[in-house]
């Protein structure tokens, strides 16, 4: 007698497995495919409006083109080479680091000292917070526009201050010593009321055990505010730091009304270089260099930043 082997069958419990793997292996297709269609149009739009630009950017950077001609000639690294060596150059990044610098300090300063005011238990206090606030919603030309007048040397309203005292107003706009304090102001005006309702915002979270025990412990209002509510708004600073460096550097509004990046170069900052070199001289190439290395001076200003505060930031 032949004996015939015959094959095994699976077990009904190996059966209802491997079909469960199956159709959980055709949901996760189902889903994937469902993501991928969802999050495609957003991909696109990101990869044309900031990726693209970024890369095309990159490339007329290393071509001379004065925007006229049928194509970019490529030449490579020359126009880093002659921007890094340029005195012009040097002294616009030393324009706008300071700029910068100024406009952050007192932004974080100054926004810290009226969220505490803000916060105070005084009437009015809700008005006065809009008032604060709306400089920052109005456009840079309209706040121009206004500073404009403010600090016109033979009718505007600073005139009208200083005059009764017996002063002589400086003509801020056509006065390299007075141009760059004159932004710095303009700027801090707009800006200083976004960074008190944030640090007011802050503040309002913050837990109140801890301060109310450090006051029966016996720590000054001082104390306080340097050991237990700076550290603990560590994280909104952080915030700011990095979102009015940003802001800052790419500052062109009220630049291009008021000043127009002078009297000759004392309010050129690396955006109103961009703006000249692409869009007053034709520059394409020179323009993008500069755009590439306010790009990387922006991206290494965040990483430093990132690195050093990430060990000071304690998110509660």
């Amino acid at each position: 007698m032949t004996v015939v082997d015959l094959p095994a069958r699976a077990h009904p419990d190996e059966q209802a497995v491997a079909g469960s793997n199956d159709q959980l292996k055709r949901r996760r297709r189902r889903e994937y495919g469902l993501f991928a269609l969802l999050v495609a149009p957003n991909l696109l739009v990101i990869a044309v409006f900031a990726y693209w630009p970024i890369i095309y950017n990159a490339f007329l950077s290393l071509t001379d083109w004065n925007m006229i001609a049928a194509r970019p000639k490529f030449v490579g690294l020359v126009n880093y080479g002659r921007t890094l060596t340029d005195p012009a150059f040097h002294k616009t990044l030393w324009v706008t680091l300071l700029f910068t610098g100024l406009i952050v300090a007192g932004s974080l300063v100054i926004g810290l000292a009226l969220a505490f005011l803000f916060n105070l238990p005084l009437k009015g206090r809700g008005a006065v917070r809009t008032i604060a606030f709306a400089p920052h919603i109005l456009s840079g030309a309209a706040v121009a526009t206004i500073w404009a007048f403010i600090f016109d040397p033979g009718y505007g309203l600073m005139r009208a201050l200083v005059e009764p005292l017996g002063g002589e107003p400086p003509d801020w706009l056509n006065n390299s010593d007075w141009a760059l304090p004159g932004l710095v102001i303009v700027y801090l005006w707009k800006n200083v009321g976004f960074a008190a309702l944030i640090y007011l915002a802050g503040l309002q979270g913050l837990p109140k055990e801890l301060d109310e025990a450090a006051a029966i412990d016996g720590a000054s209002t001082w104390t306080r505010f340097r050991s237990i509510k700076l550290p603990l708004l560590a994280p909104i600073t952080f915030f700011l730091l990095i979102t009015t460096v940003i802001g800052t550097f790419q500052a062109f509004d009220v630049i291009a009304v008021l000043t127009g990046g002078g009297p000759g170069d004392a309010t050129t900052t690396l955006s109103w270089s961009i703006y000249n070199e692409g869009f007053q001289a034709f520059n394409a190439g020179r323009a993008a260099t500069l755009s590439i290395i306010m790009f990387v001076i922006l991206l290494l200003v965040t990483a430093v930043q990132a690195r050093v505060m990430e060990r000071r930031v304690h998110y509660r």
